[in-house]
């Protein structure tokens, strides 16, 4: 089974943090055929709003990333919907 988790901003990010080390913790080592695919959408792309978090938190690499950048609501959400 694959669990998809899509994060688009830091709170997306610190909450994912906990699902992914409970799967990890409580699935993945007893079950190898669940497996987490995290999707970036890229809506932070700098060091200190993404990439910090993921380092800070030992979040997994994105498997990934949309890279979908910044502008109205709208657009990018949009472009995130297309993009999966």
């Amino acid at each position: 089974m694959k669990i998809i988790t899509v994060i688009g901003a830091r709170p997306q990010i610190i909450k994912a943090a906990a699902v992914s080390r409970a799967l990890i913790r409580d699935y993945e080592d007893r079950n190898p055929e669940i497996r987490e695919i995290i999707v970036h959408t890229g809506q932070h792309y700098d060091y200190n709003m993404s990439q910090a978090f993921f380092d800070c938190l030992e979040i997994q690499k994105p498997d990934y990333n949309l890279n979908v950048g910044s502008g109205h609501h709208g657009q990018m959400t949009a472009a995130m919907l297309a993009k999966i």
